[in-house]
């Protein structure tokens, strides 16, 4: 295991932030997260909080979370050394081969490994399509897959400029049982059991929220198949593909010229 000088201190400063924000947390089945060994700790993901938030749920075991995140997170100037100094795992999207390996060996030597395997945060509120990667780990590394869901960070934060510090939020995290892949299983039959895990637990969890609107009708967060005004699924990922076109295209545009004939 490896020491933490960086990662305590920056929970107790989530905390004193979270408690300036006054909110109100509610953690059902963290007693799910082993204490001891390995685990693929798997999330859904609705908001940039989700890594913070999802840390919470492996408080009461005890557990650091090393989470695996977007490299250029890593390279940023503010939040790379404290990324680092928590021993989270970069991944290159253009070269995964090297996360999953670092991922394998974090898990192999008694970590709790944290992922989305949603890979984005999903603008509809509801599970999007899931990335084998949380299955492969797992059945590679020989540990639990450990299903977890989180309702109302989006709130505070998420995609489309949403944002607001209005106090007193709900926070709900609901962590369910382990699974384990059957002799034989196949990736993608172990990532489909996941996915319908993880789809009743939010569903339960949604169902248990007890914040009101901030005001009538004012129901963006909520999925549209629940009564909300999010995008639907279909719509989410039309705006997500729009976004992922607009990115390329700017970075070919401000991508320098070779006019060197011999290059």
């Amino acid at each position: 295991m490896v020491k933490d000088r960086v990662y305590p201190p920056v929970i107790g400063l989530a905390r004193v932030v979270f408690g300036l924000l006054g909110l109100r947390w509610q953690v059902v089945g963290a007693e799910h997260i082993p204490r001891t060994g390995g685990a693929v700790l798997a999330s859904n993901h609705v908001s940039y909080l989700d890594f913070t938030i999802c840390g919470f749920a492996a408080q009461p075991s005890r557990r650091l979370v090393r989470f695996m995140a977007k490299d250029a997170v890593f390279k940023n100037r503010i939040s790379g050394p404290l990324m680092r100094g928590m021993h989270h795992i970069p991944v290159d999207r253009s070269a995964g081969a090297q996360a999953f390996a670092d991922a394998v060996l974090a898990l192999r030597a008694g970590e709790v490994v944290g992922l989305f395997p949603e890979a984005t945060i999903s603008r509809s509120f509801s599970l999007k399509s899931f990335k084998l990667g949380a299955a492969r780990m797992a059945m590679e590394a020989s540990v639990p897959l450990v299903p977890m869901v989180t309702w109302g960070g989006q709130r505070i934060l998420t995609k489309g400029g949403r944002r607001s510090l209005r106090r007193r939020r709900t926070i709900m995290i609901t962590v369910g049982a382990p699974i384990h892949p059957e002799p034989g299983e196949k990736a993608g039959s172990l990532t489909l059991r996941l996915h319908t895990r993880m789809g009743e637990l939010l569903g339960d969890t949604i169902a248990r929220y007890p914040d009101p609107p901030d005001k009538p009708g004012d129901l963006w967060w909520l999925p549209a198949s629940m009564g909300g005004t999010a995008p639907t699924p279909a719509e989410a990922a039309v705006l997500d593909a729009k976004v992922s076109r607009d990115r390329s295209m700017a970075t070919t545009r401000d991508k320098p010229v070779d006019l060197d004939p011999a290059g």
